[in-house]
C-alpha cells in the first residue's frame, strides 16, 4: 500500500498542543523555506539604521537629498508597478468564509498555505533575511502588542525603524512568554549567482495574506507601503481588529488628538475618515478659535481599550507617520510640512534641481523644471504628474511640532469624543451629535462618500466605507459593528465617548463648498467637545440624556446648545462660533438642513447595503435604522 505525503504548507506557528512556537524556532523554519544567504537579527539601534541606510544609498535605492535644504533625508523611487496597496491581492484567510464577510477577499487557509508555500520557496536566495522584532505601542504597555517581521528589503527594515519600536527587548519579552504576531515579507526576487540587483526589486506576482486564527501575515512580491511594512495596516488593523474582538478592545483607522480650551481643560478625541476627507489635516489642526490649541497623538491608527474607570482609553500604536505627500502643502497642512523638514524618507515624489523634493499641492506654483518620480525630466504642462498620486513620506512622529508631550504614555488617553466623517456634497450636516452609542454605531456603519466623476462611477453614487475600515477590517464587517456595540456596553454610560458625525464638504446649489474647512474646522471641534461636558453634570446625567443645556462647567463657559433633528443633534442657533467667517448668505442654514425625502432614500440605500450581510447585521442597528425612519416621518 502506498502512502501519499501531505501537501507542502508554510512553517507552523503553533506547536501540536496549540502553544505559539518559540520565535527562534519559527524564524529557523521560515529561513529553511525561503533559503536566504544570511540571517541578520535587527536591534533597532541608531547605528544599525545608519549602516543599513548607507547600504541603500550604495545600491541606488535611496538618493540623498541636499543636506542644507533637507538634512538627513532621502528620496526613493519604486518600480512603476509597485506604487500602492494592492487590495485585489489582499486576502483574509479565516477558517470560515462567512467570518471574512462580503467586503473582504477570502481564501481557504489550507489552500492558501499550500499556494504560498510553492510561491515563496527559495524566494530569498542570494539575499539577506532580516529579522525585525517590533512593538506596536510603547514597549510593555497594557494596550501594546509585539510582532516579528521577517523581510529581505532594506527599505522595509529602515522604514520599520521609523514606524514601529524595533528593539531586542521585544525578543526578550517573547522568549519569556509574550505572544507575538509572526509576519513574513519577501520581495519575491531571488538573485542567482552573479546576477546584478536593481534599486527596487519586486515581483509581478503579489500576495498579502492574513490568517486571523494564528494571527500571522505573509506578504510576497511588493516592497511598497502597507504591502510590506507589515506592522501598519496588516497587523495594526486587519489582524489587530480580530485580536481586539477576541480580547475586548478596538483597533481602528482613527487619528487621536488632544484639544485644550482657553480655560486649560484637556479633551481627547479619536476620528475616522476615509481617504481624501481631511484626516491628516485634523490630526495636525491649527485652530483659528482664539485660545484653543491642538496636540497630535496619532494620525492614522488608534487602539482603544476599556479602562478600569469605565472610560475608553486610546493609544497610537505607531511610532511614525507614513503620509500621502500630494495635497500636503503650506496652505493646507503647515504642521506636516514642518514635520518633514528633516530626517525623512520620501518615496515617489519629484526631485528639484537643487536637491530638494516637490509634489503637487506643496506650493501654489510648481518649479520650472523637475525630475519626476520615474527619473524623467518634467516641466509644467507636460501632461503627467511630477509625483505619483500615492507618493509618501516616512517620518518619526516625534518630529511633529504639535506632538503631545505624553503621546507615548502606555496607558493612553481617555477619550471624550469619537468623530466620524465622509465626503458628502449633500444630506449629511456639518456636524451632528448621535442620540446614543447605538445611534453612533449606525453613523459609523454608514459612513460614505459620493463619487465625484463618471470615471470613478456614477456621479452622486455612495461609496460605503464603514468606520473608514473597508479595506482594513480583518473580519465580517457586520461582526465589527456588533463588536462596537459590545465594547460600548462595557463602558460607563455616563463616561463613554460621545459620538459625532461631521461633513466638511457639503456644497451649495452652485457647487461651491459651504464651509471653509482646514483650520476653521476647529470651530466645529470646539462645539462638539464642549457638548461632551454634559457628561459631568453633578447628577451624573449621561451624554445620551444630557439634561439642561446651559449648565456651566467648572472650567468655564456654558455648554453650547443643540437642537434635535431626525439625524442627530445639530448646533442650536448661535451656538456654533462663526465670528469673522465670510459665509455665503444662507450657508449656515444649508449646512444643517435635513431633507426628509433625501434621507428616506438614504435609509433605503442603507437597507440595501445591510442586505449583503444578512442576519449578521446587529439587531440594534436595524432598530436604529427604523427609529431614523420614524423620526423622518413624524
Amino acid at each position: 500500500m502506498s502512502i501519499t505525503a501531505p501537501a507542502p504548507t508554510l512553517p507552523p506557528t503553533t506547536t501540536c498542543d496549540g502553544r505559539q512556537l518559540a520565535a527562534r524556532a519559527w524564524v529557523s523554519a521560515v529561513a529553511d523555506l525561503l533559503e536566504p544567504d544570511e540571517i541578520v537579527w535587527c536591534d533597532g539601534s541608531a547605528d544599525e539604521r545608519t549602516r543599513l541606510t548607507a547600504l541603500m544609498v550604495e545600491a541606488g535605492t535611496l538618493l540623498p537629498l541636499d543636506p542644507a535644504r533637507r538634512p538627513g533625508s532621502y528620496l526613493a523611487r519604486s518600480d512603476p508597478s509597485d506604487v500602492a496597496r494592492i487590495e485585489s491581492r489582499t486576502f483574509i484567510c479565516s477558517d470560515d468564509e462567512a467570518d471574512a464577510g462580503p467586503t473582504n477577499l477570502w481564501r481557504d487557509p489550507t489552500s492558501m498555505r499550500r499556494e504560498l508555500h510553492g510561491v515563496v520557496r527559495g524566494a530569498m536566495r542570494g539575499r539577506t533575511m532580516y529579522v525585525v522584532p517590533f512593538s506596536m505601542g510603547p514597549l510593555g504597555g497594557p494596550i501594546s502588542q509585539v510582532g516579528i517581521e521577517i523581510t529581505d528589503s532594506l527599505y522595509v527594515v529602515v522604514s520599520m525603524h521609523v514606524m514601529t519600536r524595533v528593539s531586542r527587548e521585544v525578543l526578550r519579552m517573547i522568549d519569556h512568554g509574550a505572544s507575538y504576531v509572526p509576519a513574513v515579507h519577501t520581495l519575491g526576487a531571488p538573485l542567482e549567482p552573479g546576477q546584478a540587483d536593481v534599486p527596487w526589486p519586486c515581483s509581478p506576482t503579489k500576495y498579502i495574506a492574513h490568517f486571523p486564527r494564528t494571527r500571522e501575515i505573509w506578504s510576497y512580491g511588493s516592497g511598497y507601503g502597507g504591502n510590506a511594512l507589515l506592522g501598519k495596516k496588516c497587523f495594526a488593523l486587519r489582524i489587530a481588529s480580530t485580536m481586539g474582538r477576541a480580547e475586548g478592545w478596538l483597533a481602528e483607522h482613527m487619528l487621536i488628538v488632544r484639544a485644550t480650551s482657553p480655560q486649560g481643560h484637556d479633551y481627547h478625541l479619536a476620528a475616522a475618515f476615509p481617504s481624501a476627507c481631511g484626516k491628516t489635516n485634523l490630526a495636525m489642526l491649527e485652530p483659528t478659535v482664539p485660545g484653543w490649541s491642538v496636540e497630535t497623538i496619532g494620525d492614522d491608527i488608534a487602539w482603544m481599550r476599556p479602562g478600569p474607570d469605565g472610560r475608553l482609553r486610546a493609544i497610537n500604536p505607531e511610532a511614525g507617520f507614513f503620509g500621502v505627500a500630494p495635497g500636503t502643502g503650506w496652505s493646507t497642512n503647515p504642521t506636516a510640512m514642518r514635520t518633514v523638514a528633516r530626517d525623512t524618507i520620501f518615496t515617489n515624489v519629484a526631485l528639484t534641481d537643487d536637491g530638494d523634493v516637490w509634489w503637487e499641492g506643496m506650493t501654489e506654483e510648481p518649479p520650472a523644471h523637475l525630475t519626476d518620480w520615474q527619473g524623467q525630466d518634467w516641466t509644467p504642462g507636460c501632461g503627467r504628474p511630477a509625483a505619483h498620486p500615492n507618493a509618501r513620506f516616512t517620518v518619526a512622529a516625534a518630529q511633529c511640532p504639535t506632538i503631545a508631550h505624553d503621546w507615548e504614555d502606555p496607558d493612553g488617553v481617555a477619550l471624550d469624543a469619537i468623530v466620524l466623517g465622509g465626503r458628502r456634497a449633500s444630506n449629511v450636516p456639518l456636524v451632528a451629535e448621535a442620540y446614543s452609542w447605538q445611534h453612533g454605531v449606525l453613523m459609523g456603519a454608514t459612513v460614505s462618500s459620493e463619487q465625484t466623476a463618471a470615471a470613478e462611477g456614477t456621479v452622486g453614487e455612495l461609496r460605503r466605507d464603514p468606520f473608514a475600515m473597508l479595506p482594513f477590517c480583518g473580519m465580517n464587517m457586520a461582526d465589527h459593528w456588533q463588536h462596537w456595540l459590545d465594547v460600548g456596553a462595557r463602558l460607563d454610560p455616563a463616561r463613554r465617548p460621545v459620538i459625532f458625525q461631521v461633513n466638511w464638504f457639503r456644497k451649495g446649489a452652485d457647487g461651491s463648498f459651504l464651509w471653509p474647512g482646514f483650520g476653521e474646522n476647529s470651530r466645529v471641534v470646539e462645539w462638539l467637545l464642549r457638548r461632551t461636558d454634559l457628561r459631568s453634570r453633578p447628577e451624573g446625567a449621561s451624554a445620551e440624556r444630557p439634561g439642561v443645556e446651559d449648565d456651566v462647567r467648572p472650567w468655564g463657559g456654558p455648554v453650547p446648545g443643540a437642537r434635535d433633528t431626525a439625524v442627530g443633534r445639530v448646533p442650536a442657533d448661535g451656538s456654533l462660533d462663526v465670528t469673522g467667517l465670510d459665509l455665503a448668505a444662507g450657508a449656515l442654514d444649508e449646512l444643517f438642513r435635513v431633507d426628509r425625502d433625501a434621507w428616506l432614500h438614504e435609509a433605503t440605500l442603507t437597507e440595501e447595503f445591510f442586505a449583503q450581510f444578512g442576519d449578521r447585521v446587529p439587531t440594534a442597528l436595524r432598530t436604529e435604522l427604523s427609529t431614523l425612519r420614524a423620526r423622518l416621518t413624524r
